[in-house]
């Protein structure tokens, strides 16, 4: 009773409310277009999408953007369309592209801040952008309703065209010869997992988004085999961690972010147990 009554504080207050929301919502954005890179073997975007984006931050910080998001957003963006285009019509191919502008993104990003920046807590600033420390816990109620909008576009982005993002999924070169623009619709995921990573950013940290975009649907595969399934119980596996793993994190006073991706591990070692037992049945 104590422990619920502990919750029930915590709750009076906006920033946490406010957490929990964006918290669940980022979850389940994360999990339906981590399904799809994973299939894809393109889960590595995340990771070097996130590194752009902290280098964009710390550009924003520099020059003193009050709405960091206002840079960070289109930047980001811009380089999922830049990457998509780079790995498949250059000389420097797909992961070897991601992972030289990821790299040089994030260096440069921590070089700004430490040569331009006027706070006194630089280590302090970074360990936060890079990690989710408490960026989570401090959001506005523009930042919410924000995430709530760009939340319920993706999800309905990924419902309308749930049957072309499967066919491109699987077999791009079907999904052309049935008149599926997949060169379109690779653009569109690549630029929407741009938008979940910027918006994860406040919740695990640049460092931490692969995780929150890989894990559930890693964890879903082991159990399930057919493409929706997967998709529905990496939905419902990430929502529950993420609100496993903000609700820990409040109780037990530990960073936000590692707390969800622990969880996240937690729920992977199950189901990679679940999956060998349920093919020694088999």
């Amino acid at each position: 009773m104590n422990l619920f009554s502990t919750l029930a504080e915590y709750f009076a207050y906006d920033f946490v409310r406010y957490a929990m929301i964006v918290g669940v919502l980022i979850a389940l954005c994360s999990s339906l277009f981590g399904v799809v890179l994973v299939l894809k073997r393109f889960s590595f975007i995340g990771d070097g999408l996130s590194h752009i984006a902290f280098g964009a931050l710390a550009v924003a910080a520099v020059v003193g953007l009050t709405d960091q998001m206002l840079l960070v957003l289109p930047v980001t963006v811009a380089a999922a369309i830049l990457l998509l285009r780079t790995g498949k019509n250059t000389k420097i191919k797909g992961d070897a592209a991601i992972a030289m502008v990821s790299v040089g993104a994030l260096a440069l990003g921590y070089l700004l801040l430490n040569v331009f920046s006027s706070s006194a807590n630089v280590a302090g600033d970074v360990c936060s952008t890079l990690f989710g420390a408490s960026s989570i816990l401090t959001l506005t109620r523009w930042e919410v309703w924000l995430c709530i909008v760009l939340s319920a576009v993706v999800v309905l982005m990924f419902l309308v065209f749930y049957r072309r993002i499967f066919a491109v999924t699987f077999d791009e070169d079907f999904a052309r010869a049935t008149g599926v623009k997949a060169s379109l619709y690779n653009m569109m995921i690549a630029v929407t997992v741009a938008v979940i990573i910027v918006l994860a950013m406040n919740l695990v940290g640049s460092l931490l988004i692969s995780a929150l975009v890989i894990f559930p649907a890693l964890s879903a595969m082991r159990v399930f085999r057919s493409f929706r399934s997967v998709v529905i119980c990496s939905a419902v596996l990430s929502v529950v961690c993420a609100t496993t793993g903000i609700l820990a994190a409040i109780l037990l006073e530990t960073p936000v972010g590692p707390t969800i991706v622990a969880a996240d591990i937690l729920a992977f070692l199950i189901f990679f147990a679940l999956g060998a037992c349920l093919r020694r049945r088999r």
